[in-house]
């Protein structure tokens, strides 16, 4: 059993039968009143995202899960199939497990979080950061923006990208995968 306030991000916890993984926390301590924690959780079998507020010392069961190292190999329709570093032995996952299936891409290693009771993957945590090459985007003209103006580009897996207007197919750019905006383009 754990308490509110060893509530972090990435805690994967049992709540209304159900396990949960912890997107966003906060710790507030209003000026009249108990402290509480509010929370956003991310069901770990249906995927759906709920806020719910934790008064400060409830008890909450957390699950012990182990980290191990998977490259992402192939996507199959919404299975999507990983590849132990250390043993080889691949493992095929459901897309709505995926935080942004979007923009995985062949080859890239992500932390696969294991329920230990069960040896069942709960949850997989991407780099935060991912270089993609941008395969289709319209040409910016020049004289047209006003300040900080964007506008989509595809990129090589496929997900749909607000850019700057001087980013051009080909261009490599860097995207944050939490949230899945462009950060900044990439010279190489």
């Amino acid at each position: 059993m754990a308490s509110t306030s060893d509530i972090r991000n990435g805690l994967c916890i049992k709540f209304n039968h159900d396990i949960y993984k912890i997107i966003e926390f906060l710790h507030v301590k209003p000026g009249k009143g108990p402290a509480f924690v509010r929370t956003k959780l991310k069901s770990l079998t249906n995927g759906k995202v709920l806020d719910n507020t934790f008064s400060a010392g409830h008890k909450i069961e957390d699950i012990r899960v182990e980290t191990q190292t998977f490259q992402y190999l192939y996507a199959e329709g919404d299975q999507f199939h990983f590849m132990n570093t250390e043993s080889y032995e691949q493992i095929t996952l459901e897309k709505k497990i995926l935080d942004a299936p979007d923009l995985l891409k062949e080859g890239t290693i992500v932390m696969v979080q294991i329920n230990t009771e069960n040896d069942m993957p709960i949850s997989v945590d991407m780099p935060a950061s991912i270089v993609l090459e941008v395969t289709y985007a319209e040409p910016g003209v020049k004289g047209n923006t006003a300040t900080n103006a964007t506008k989509p580009a595809k990129v090589e897996t496929g997900a749909s990208v607000n850019v700057p207007l001087f980013i051009n197919e080909g261009d490599k750019i860097k995207i944050d995968t939490a949230s899945g905006n462009y950060m900044e383009r990439v010279k190489e």
